[in-house]
């Protein structure tokens, strides 16, 4: 039987009283803004197996797992024998629940598990997603969704084909800050949001695998650039339209190969509205700012981080408890697999964003305003 889902839609005024549940629900270990059922809270935790056991897996998404009600950790996947070992006794994770890349389709067979969670390079999420999918697990991929629209269509086929849900590791759309300034959008305090800025930008040292083409499909616009599209598109409540762009000079040719170093962009919205960013792996900017007829939102500093710096607004600053941002994205998407609802971070909406993020590219390279 289906449990039933309140939707989370809130005038500011509710907005303002599930914010003071929400508190106390993050204080008590619930996620923040779904206040969830005490029949869905009360149920056994799905198992989720992390694919890929890098910086992030490690820093941040294990971590989170500790905190999530509706989720937990379960098994984990890598090509690396010794990670794994690592991980089994951090985690007193049983031996039957840990895979190689090579055994990894074994998992179909494991009723521990419900979710695989893919963290590998860019490139490498199309066909984990698929194996996951055609062994019967729900996926969640990390961004930008794969290294193409191609990669992204043929994801979304595999889990429709196998009548599995999919989703996309974009977890500032259940943080507070973002949440309001998606309310600000739909109740239009402030008007439509009509001039948009944003910059995602850090100073890459060591090489990695995010300047391999091959493994990345491209460089900041790919890694960090994807939330400034985000931001733009719940600011605007809109899909753009068109794209224009140039790839900024290279200070550092010798180590960014094969990927941009810095690519700035417009990005037009079917009402007029109008973003202008930038993204970059020699440069330290990290804000956003969507400015209406009646008021302001603007993201100071950290915009896109994990814990969201100030936030200030034309009528005064915002305030909001601080959350774990992967626990409440898993724990979300755990509660889809238990009512029945689709992800509000799709595969269609990952594959929005491949779509924006080809548009940009190309445009980059002919010099010409592109139709996306």
């Amino acid at each position: 039987m289906k449990i039933p889902h309140r939707n989370f839609n809130p005038s500011r005024r509710e907005f303002l009283r599930q914010l003071s549940l929400g508190s106390a629900a993050v204080a008590a270990g619930f996620g923040f803004p779904n206040i969830l059922s005490a029949e869905v809270a009360a149920r056994k935790p799905l198992g989720v197996a992390l694919l890929g056991l890098g910086n992030y897996a490690t820093n941040n998404l294990a971590p989170a797992l500790r905190e999530t009600k509706l989720c937990r950790l379960a098994g984990v996947v890598s090509g690396h024998p010794e990670k794994i070992v690592k991980w089994q006794k951090n985690f007193s994770l049983s031996e039957k629940n840990c895979y190689s890349y090579e055994n990894f389709d074994r998992i179909a067979d494991n009723h521990d598990i419900d979710i695989v969670y893919v963290v590998t390079p860019n490139t490498l999420h199309r066909d984990f997603v698929v194996r996951a999918a055609k062994a019967g697990k729900h996926v969640i991929t990390e961004k930008p969704m794969g290294g193409t629209v191609a990669d992204a269509d043929t994801m979304i086929a595999a889990c429709h084909a196998a009548k599995v849900k999919l989703s996309v590791g974009y977890r500032l759309h259940f943080d507070p800050y973002v949440k309001e300034m998606m309310r600000l959008q739909r109740e239009k305090d402030f008007g439509d949001f009509m001039k948009l800025t944003g910059n995602f930008s850090f100073t890459f040292g060591k090489h990695a695998w995010r300047v391999e083409k091959k493994l990345s499909g491209g460089g900041p616009l790919m890694d960090v650039g994807v939330y400034v599209i985000q931001a733009a598109c719940m600011a605007a409540g809109a899909t753009p339209i068109a794209a224009t762009a140039h790839e900024e000079p290279k200070e550092r040719p010798d180590f960014f190969l094969d990927v941009e170093e810095a690519i700035s962009f417009k990005l037009e919205f079917p009402n007029g509205a109008v973003l202008d960013a930038k993204t970059s792996y020699n440069d330290n900017m990290n804000t956003f700012r969507a400015e209406g007829a009646k008021g302001w939102i603007e993201f100071v500093n950290n915009a896109f981080s994990y814990r969201i710096g100030e936030v200030q607004t034309s009528k005064g600053a915002l305030n909001f408890p601080v959350v774990n941002q992967q626990a409440l994205q898993m724990d979300d998407f755990a509660d889809c697999l238990l009512t029945g609802r689709e992800s509000e971070v799709s595969g269609e909406m990952g594959r929005r964003d491949m779509k924006i993020i080809e548009a940009i590219y190309r445009s980059a390279q002919t010099g010409k305003r592109v139709i996306i």
